[in-house]
């Protein structure tokens, strides 16, 4: 099948601009070409419209909440502004809190850190690392992998009849999964959470930059998501949700802005009264352009429009999937199958190939750049390749059955910002080498993939 046959995108869907676009790399066979970016779902390049709303205000910025110089006032309206365009975006429900953190990882930990003493926590192995492991210090039950979206609230549904009916307990599920792509049915699973008395946490991360998320219409007590997987750079997060957990529990991080009022006791000690706002787990001096920059991804993926964006990501997975489609030796990856509605996320593995070598030749011989590994979800990855942990294999070795030396696969992940000859270009260079072989001969080097150019 040619590029050429796949279905022609609607004309409402052009990609948005992003930074990066024009970028070209090497390549290891000679010349350069525009670089491809096609691993959106570990950092999608910011939006050009955020990092012009990040460049104006940078000459302005200051320390907020405790000056009172007009940077630092225009700072702080500023910093909290972000935190109701936030609320916005998300749709929280009155008496939410936003939360300005590092990441989803950073977020996760925090709710970790503010759960209620003997909290049972219900996650199921599909998760995300970020999601799988912050709850070292409650009791944790671990879920298999559901293969379908009503075998996942039913398997859900089981585990919470057998918990304590009388202790607190939380349930976190991801939105769309960072592997598959595939989106859970979050909202029947707040409700079975709700049903059984536990609450729910929402890993958004890859759900976020692709779907519109309603607090309030899926019924989950808190959302966590990351800005660098939305359009804005590195070093922001969110929490929202419930204000009860937070305000209860002892502050994330100790020192200035957590601290309402602190006193000296006539032993020497001191006495702390915390805030109970969203500042209570803000300690320090937060990162206001990543929150001002967060929130300027949240209002122009609202102004694009989800429906336009969601029509275009659905045209560019399928015209990866039908320019593979007669490709035996690929085989993706999927929990609820092929047909599974999904965000522009798919992982393969290509029979023949060590992963790292193919994402390898992707890079060095067409400019594009995928993931291949594990994608810090370790146990879906297993699940999905039914193979246990092994030795890597070398680069270049071929394998008949792909993940049984190597336990990897490849990833491919897009967005707003994807122009359609990056796709092309992806779907046509996984013919070529399936067809022809790669062009150039790669050695293994502290464990990755890479050209060889010592000859």
């Amino acid at each position: 099948m040619s590029v050429s046959t796949l279905a022609t995108a609607p004309s409402v869907c052009a990609p948005l601009p992003v930074l990066g676009g024009d970028v070209t790399v090497p390549l290891v066979t000679g010349g350069e070409v525009t670089y491809a970016a096609l691993d959106y779902a570990a950092s999608a390049p910011a939006l050009q419209r955020v990092w012009d709303d990040v460049a104006a205000y940078a000459p302005y910025y200051g320390s907020v909440h405790r000056g009172a110089g007009y940077l630092s006032q225009l700072s702080t309206d500023l910093f909290e502004n972000a935190r109701r365009t936030v609320a916005e975006f998300l749709d929280c429900r009155d008496g939410d809190q936003v939360v300005f953190t590092r990441s989803t990882t950073d977020s996760l930990n925090l709710l970790a850190a503010a759960l209620p003493a003997g909290c049972q926590v219900f996650v199921f192995e599909t998760e995300h690392h970020a999601s799988l492991l912050p709850w070292r210090d409650a009791r944790v039950t671990y879920l298999d992998a559901p293969r379908s979206p009503r075998q996942a609230v039913e398997t859900l549904e089981r585990a919470l009849a057998g918990r304590d009916p009388y202790g607190p307990a939380l349930v976190c599920v991801t939105g769309a999964s960072n592997v598959t792509g595939e989106l859970w049915p979050v909202r029947e699973l707040a409700a079975a959470a709700h049903a059984h008395g536990a609450r729910i946490v929402l890993d958004a991360a890859q759900l976020a930059p692709h779907h519109p998320v309603s607090v309030k219409d899926l019924d989950v007590d808190w959302v966590a998501f990351s800005g660098h997987k939305l359009y804005a750079p590195f070093g922001s997060g969110v929490l929202a949700g419930r204000a009860d957990w937070l305000r209860e529990a002892e502050p994330y991080l100790a020192g200035g802005g957590a601290s309402r009022k602190v006193t000296r006791r006539t032993d020497g000690g001191v006495d702390v009264e915390w805030h109970d706002s969203a500042a209570r787990h803000e300690a320090g001096s937060p990162n206001v352009i990543g929150a001002y920059a967060v929130a300027s991804a949240c209002k122009a993926l609202t102004e694009a429009g989800f429906d336009t964006l969601v029509a275009r990501e659905q045209y560019l997975v399928a015209k990866v999937r039908e320019g593979l489609a007669d490709v035996p030796q690929v085989r993706f990856l999927s929990l609820f199958g092929d047909d599974a509605p999904r965000v522009g996320v798919l992982s393969f593995v290509v029979e023949g190939w060590n992963s790292s070598h193919f994402a390898a030749a992707l890079s060095a011989e067409y400019g594009i750049g995928v993931r291949d590994g594990l994608f810090c979800a370790h146990p879906l990855v297993r699940t999905l390749l039914g193979s246990d942990p092994q030795t890597q294999g070398e680069c270049g070795s071929p394998e008949s059955a792909p993940g049984e030396k190597s336990l990897n696969a490849i990833r491919v992940s897009f967005g707003a910002g994807t122009p359609d000859e990056h796709v092309e270009r992806f779907v046509r260079a996984v013919r070529e080498l399936l067809t022809d072989g790669a062009r150039w001969n790669y050695r293994t080097e502290d464990g990755r993939c890479v050209p060889d150019t010592s000859a």
